[in-house]
């Protein structure tokens, strides 16, 4: 069994689509396959629109330091990042900048991340 947020990851559609359109709570991985092979209507219609480049449904973040991974909606506001951590790492546990360049931290991305950003002053 999968769950419907499981379910929209895989079909690359928020998970407010998936519950406004009904797909149950959980799924047997037929019920899946039959869904993802015969597409209704409106996910074959979200799935030309992301074709059009638009930004991606879902990321997978990946901490730099301890591995840990979770799929997140992204934000506008995400910066382009040189590492990604967990926000209880020390931030000696990456390497440190380039000469000439600065760093700063963005912390909320995703539920626990803090992007460190590498950049010239």
């Amino acid at each position: 069994m999968i769950t419907r947020r499981e379910a929209a990851l895989r079909l690359d559609i928020p998970l407010e689509m998936a519950n406004r359109h009904g797909i149950p709570t959980k799924l047997t991985e037929a019920e899946f396959a039959e869904l993802d092979a015969n597409p209704p209507a409106w996910l074959a219609q979200s799935r030309a629109n992301r074709k059009a480049g638009a930004r991606p449904v879902w990321v997978q973040l990946t901490c730099d330091v301890c591995g840990y991974t979770e799929a997140a909606r992204p934000k506008k506001w995400w910066p382009a990042y040189t590492y990604l951590t967990c926000d209880f790492h020390e931030l000696g546990s990456v390497p440190e900048p380039v000469e000439g360049m600065y760093r700063s931290e963005v912390d909320g991305i995703g539920s626990r991340f803090v992007a460190i950003v590498d950049e010239k002053p």
